[in-house]
């Protein structure tokens, strides 16, 4: 046996696992608790699959890939956080609105270290606002203390030079990390900005994720090569996601994207994820999840980096039913103590679906649990969260109360499952994660229901399968050098999906999209182009 993959995939409530074989095929898979601090549930996970395989099938394990909350979940609490000296190429031009202007005064306070507005930047026609001041650039840094630097330039993706000399400054006389937006946003100056001081606040927490995942496999004698999974369904090695760490975010829905994708066979479909704390809803396009084409809010930010186009609700397996509703709050990675059908006093809606015949292979005992616990009078919380004891011969109410429970559970679904659709009704629906068992069989708004094999783990098998891939997002010329400037956005591309870790032989343009640009004095065009390919051995 030889080139096994490990794939894992840290969630809000449990951290999945899974192994493939070199054909693809899924020959181990774990579902653990994701513990507080994410790194315990991960090498809990990553025991438990180990333990399916023989020494010899340990050591035929070449690649390990990791989708994390850890980057989400450092912005979210406000923790781990290093101090960012924001410098902004674009004076005297974009001096009216102060970079992080928008950002809550927490977040602002946990992260900036200064920000200054320097001479520098171009106009969308490639002309410079004004020549860069890199004398500017020193008085800022000289007079603030920062564990790394974000440089955002007025329309760096049409030109990236002020950027890219700021970036050679920064770290041949201060040595600390930088950030540049014109590899991590796309068009959007204030959300490109965000972006990137968010990526460099998070260079301390990527450094984290990465010793421990290296420790982790140090420590349990495994030689194979890890990557981090990236927020549009691919993986980049642990050097580009040490320059990268904002694209982790969002990356646990495009891996089950991808997922349900590779597991059910399906290439365009809508996705519905149930995990136990909320729903994850998204389109499949190609194979590959659709994109958002709307700022994305993280932790109060607004940003316009590539994210999955994803709709949660909170619905989840460990949803707390209360007798006067529903949620929105869920007992999480605590629902196999809670829960009615696991001995505990707490009513989810893993106890509501099991009551109305949806039980997930394998728990046919669930149903019996549960009418158990009915009758011995466990508790219902109610909607100011004081617990009724409902005894004995009041199971009929309790029953009654799960029904419901389910009822409005479906209505959610249904009406998620319509926004994301967009009025089309011929596409399938691919149910995925720990709680797909709670969906019923016929939605509408979609063809059918697809259940896959190992649907309960497509997250992690999403992290196992996915490719490489690079991106480049710009400005170019209309006229007769536009086909040219293509090509070179092209290679370029490619070169960014190779050094993300794709093998230079297997690697393929899978996007390319052009769209006009109105009231320039120049005929412009911009281009966007994504790359993509298999991990190099």
């Amino acid at each position: 046996m030889a080139d096994l993959r490990i794939g894992i995939d840290v969630g809000g409530t449990n951290t999945d696992a899974v192994v493939l074989d070199p054909d693809g095929r899924v020959i181990a898979k774990a579902k653990r608790p994701t513990t507080p601090e994410v790194t315990g549930g991960l090498r809990a996970a990553l025991d438990a699959v180990l333990a399916e395989l023989d020494s010899e099938g340990r050591q035929s394990v070449t690649r390990v890939m990791l989708g994390t909350t850890h980057a989400t979940n450092a912005i979210l609490e406000r923790r781990g956080l290093g101090r960012v000296a924001v410098v902004r190429l674009g004076a005297p031009a974009t001096t009216a609105v102060p970079p992080l202007s928008d950002w809550p005064d927490d977040l602002r306070k946990a992260v900036s270290a200064g920000e200054a507005v320097v001479p520098g930047g171009h106009y969308v026609d490639g002309r410079e606002i004004s020549p860069l001041d890199l004398d500017a650039v020193r008085r800022f840094l000289d007079g603030v203390r920062a564990d790394a630097v974000a440089v955002t330039s007025v329309f760096s993706p049409a030109d990236d030079g002020h950027e890219r000399r700021v970036a050679e400054l920064v770290r041949a006389e201060y040595g600390l990390p930088v950030s540049v937006s014109c590899e991590i946003g796309s068009l959007g100056l204030l959300e490109r900005e965000n972006a990137t001081v968010l990526n460099a606040a998070l260079h301390g927490v990527a450094a984290h994720v990465t010793d421990a995942l290296v420790t982790a496999l140090a420590e349990r004698g495994l030689g194979a090569r890890p990557y981090l999974a990236q927020n549009d369904g691919t993986l980049m090695t642990l050097e580009h996601a040490a320059r990268l760490p904002v694209s982790t975010i969002g990356s646990g829905p495009a891996n089950s994207l991808r997922g349900a994708a590779y597991l059910s066979g399906v290439a365009d479909a809508v996705v519905v994820d149930v995990g136990g704390t909320s729903t994850d809803l998204g389109v499949l396009a190609g194979g590959f999840p659709r994109e958002s084409a709307a700022a994305v809010e993280i932790g109060g930010v607004l940003t316009n980096f590539r994210m999955p186009d994803i709709l949660a609700i909170a619905l989840g397996g460990g949803t707390v039913v209360r007798q006067r509703g529903l949620g929105p709050d869920s007992v999480g990675y605590r629902i196999v103590r809670e829960a009615l059908v696991f001995g505990g006093a707490t009513a989810t809606m893993t106890d509501a679906a099991v009551a109305a015949g949806r039980v997930p292979p394998g728990a046919h005992d669930w149903r019996e649990r549960l009418r158990r616990a009915l009758s011995e009078g466990e508790r219902l919380q109610d909607d100011l969260s004081e617990e009724e004891v409902l005894q004995g011969d009041m199971s009929e109410e309790k029953a009654d109360i799960l029904e419901s429970a389910v009822t409005r559970a479906d209505e959610m679904v249904i009406d998620a499952v319509d926004r994301m659709t967009l009025g089309r009704s011929d596409r399938p629906l691919v149910a995925v994660g720990g709680g797909a068992f709670l969906l019923p069989d016929h939605i509408p708004g979609v063809s059918r229901v697809i259940r896959p094999e190992h649907a309960e783990v497509a997250n992690a098998v999403g992290a196992a399968i996915a490719l490489a891939s690079g991106r480049v997002d710009t400005i170019l010329p209309a006229g007769d050098s536009r086909a040219a400037a293509i090509e070179s956005a092209k290679e370029e591309a490619r070169a960014r999906a190779v050094a993300a870790g794709a093998d230079p032989a297997g690697v393929e343009i899978v996007d390319l999209l052009e769209v006009p640009l109105s009231y320039l004095s120049e005929p412009a065009v911009r281009v966007h182009v994504k790359a993509a390919g298999p991990l190099a051995r």
